[in-house]
């Protein structure tokens, strides 16, 4: 069995604002010339990526299947297929991007769906090619934690997953503001995004493990080289939800604002984002300040994804998705908007390899469009 670590976390509830943001509503730790954990130097003589063009483009190639409920997390399978999570369904299910077929694969026990709560992200272990584990964050009766299961194609449907062996436990729920974004790093340890759960005091507690972006080995344990000697990579935030990395290994993450500003951010190993001092840029040496901003109806982002030279960022509230050109880590242009209100609700993008995007809609997720009966997986073309 894994070994459990135990964070030190409150286990509070809140019922104010949506993650579609419809209510009201320290010390670094990198050696000098060396590598932020998370990232490696670029290779000797490597030619910079290049800055893209100020004006991109978005296709929509094809709607690949349509009919999901609640969808939230998304991971890509690297023998073929999509696997998509059901946050209030407690499920898993392998999408055929070539046909759209649905295969169940199962039900993740111990799933305690309720606003914003439920089966969220989804990663691929990063030795998956011989050990077929997927990981998973979901909220339990008493918090939001990180599990790993078994994947085995060749059972019958249903059966697919096998028992969650608990990686981390005791990360803060809510009503509202769970976080719930996983993704593995280039460096191959575990990121995890989380929410302040409406306590706002958590983003700025470092012992806490609400309002953060965690990294982990795979295994749960703080990741060797984390800037305080525990799982906390980066502190101050309000509600992450999206995390992506570019060519030269740097991590972005998009983070939920409240009454005024949502965010864009570079992350940096004990950085301080502000929150719940700062919303948005600030005139204050202490917070990282943002990449971008955006007004909560034009954004209330959940998942980035990375491609072209530029962060894609799905909006729920803003039904569009952002896109941000990228010199370094600072934008080379202003933020494009498209799709404004084709598909309403977007909870997640992935990149899909070149010029090409996976685009999840979020419209049954109890705040999209009155009547619909299904959410669907989109594939984009983008420049």
């Amino acid at each position: 069995m894994t070994a459990v670590l135990a964070a030190a976390a409150l286990l509070l509830t809140a019922g104010c604002s949506s993650d579609g943001g419809e209510g009201p509503g320290d010390g670094r730790s990198s050696s000098p010339g060396s590598p932020e954990p998370g990232t490696s130097a670029p290779a000797s003589g490597r030619a910079a990526a290049p800055t893209p063009p100020a004006k991109g483009s978005v296709k929509v190639v094809r709607t690949v299947t349509e009919g999901l409920k609640s969808p939230w997390g998304l991971a890509p399978l690297p023998e073929g297929g999509l696997l998509v999570s059901s946050r209030d369904g407690g499920t898993i299910t392998r999408v055929d991007e070539r046909t759209g077929k649905k295969t169940e694969l199962g039900s993740v026990p111990g799933v305690a769906p309720g606003g914003e709560g439920g089966l969220m992200g989804l990663a691929l272990s990063p030795s998956y090619a011989s050990d077929h584990m997927v990981y998973a964050y979901f909220t339990s009766d008493s918090d939001n934690r990180v599990v790993r299961m078994q994947y085995d194609a060749e059972k019958p449907a249903g059966e697919q997953l096998g028992a969650p062996d608990t990686v981390f436990r005791g990360i803060p729920k809510g009503t509202n503001h769970n976080g719930g974004r996983i993704a593995f790093g280039p460096d191959r340890m575990l990121y995890v995004g989380t929410g302040e759960t409406y306590v706002t005091e958590l983003a700025q507690d470092k012992k806490s493990t609400g309002g953060k972006i965690l990294r982990l080995t795979p295994e749960g344990e703080p990741a060797p080289g984390n800037p305080f000697g525990s799982p906390v990579y980066s502190y101050g935030h309000r509600n992450v939800q999206g995390l992506a990395w570019d060519t030269e290994q740097r991590l972005f993450a998009s983070e939920f604002g409240q009454d005024t500003w949502d965010e864009l951010n570079h992350i940096k190993p004990g950085g301080n984002y502000g929150w719940p001092d700062a919303e948005g840029e600030a005139d204050d040496s202490r917070y990282e300040n943002p990449v971008d901003q955006w007004s909560t109806d034009e954004a209330s982002p959940s998942g980035i994804a990375y491609a072209k030279g530029s962060v894609w960022m799905a909006g729920l509230r803003g039904k569009r998705l952002w896109r941000v050109p990228l010199d370094g880590t600072g934008k080379s242009a202003d933020p494009q908007a498209f799709l404004t209100g084709e598909y309403g609700r977007l909870r997640t993008v992935v990149a899909a390899g070149g010029d090409r995007l996976w685009l999840v809609t979020s419209e049954t997720d109890g705040r999209g469009s009155s009547g619909a009966t299904g959410d669907r997986i989109l594939e984009l073309r983008v420049k």
